[in-house]
């Protein structure tokens, strides 16, 4: 029988990481509020590849869809991000062996790419669809996104999607050397287990961008858009 199973990771920051970041900074978040015509909602490696395999990927889906739904209605960019195929290459075979390695060269799947995303999603007419062939969806040479948010005037960008800890991670780190504003959504990224989401969060927080909840954003939203 197919697993449909649905997950929610507990998630957290040590109470320690907070107060390091308050006496650093005087607050416990570096962004207390975004434009939306500003910023972009990131939703990387949404796909049946990665979808099916995971609980946890299919639980964050209702809040991806919320964070667009709300973004997209007050003027944001919704960038969805699907692997591309890419070149078979002698380190990635012997990296990962070389099945595994031609089982990732096409875990985006073929076809137009809003069919290749995960069925549970609703896209807008305004939306974005790219490839990237890195983990990063911010990596140089590899993915339109840094230019296409560079011509929209896009300062702040608010990753989620899966795997936390590789390609939203890198994501996140790439997105932040860039000059972005990188909000990680705690609750609208997954991965395989709490311990290794929880080190991600831990890690961005520290170093790379703030670490905030779906409702969390949603708020800061609706501020914005009823001042």
């Amino acid at each position: 029988m197919h697993n449909t199973e649905s997950l929610v990771h507990a998630w957290r920051i040590d109470d320690r990481e907070y107060r390091r970041q308050e006496e650093r900074r005087g607050r416990r978040f570096a962004y207390t509020s975004f434009e939306p015509t500003r910023t972009a909602l990131v939703v990387v490696d949404m796909v049946p590849f990665f979808v099916d395999a995971n609980p946890y990927a299919r639980g964050i889906v209702p809040n991806i869809q919320h964070l667009a739904d709300r973004l997209r209605a007050a003027g944001g960019t919704v960038a969805w991000v699907l692997p591309a195929r890419t070149e078979r290459t002698p380190v990635g075979d012997e990296f990962h062996g070389p099945e595994a390695a031609e089982m990732f060269r096409n875990s985006g799947g073929s076809g137009p790419l809003p069919g290749r995303l995960w069925h549970g999603f609703t896209l807008g007419s305004d939306d974005v669809l790219m490839e990237k062939s890195a983990p990063s969806a911010f990596f140089p040479g590899r993915c339109p996104l840094p230019e296409l948010l560079q011509e929209r005037g896009i300062d702040t960008v608010l990753i989620t999607g899966t795997v936390t800890n590789v390609c939203c991670e890198s994501s996140a780190r790439d997105a932040w050397t860039l000059g972005y504003r990188v909000v990680l959504i705690a609750d609208a990224n997954a991965t395989g287990r709490d311990q290794d989401h929880n080190a991600t969060l831990h890690t961005v927080y520290r170093s790379f961008g703030d670490v905030r909840s779906t409702a969390a954003v949603l708020a800061m939203l609706e501020e914005q858009v009823t001042a």
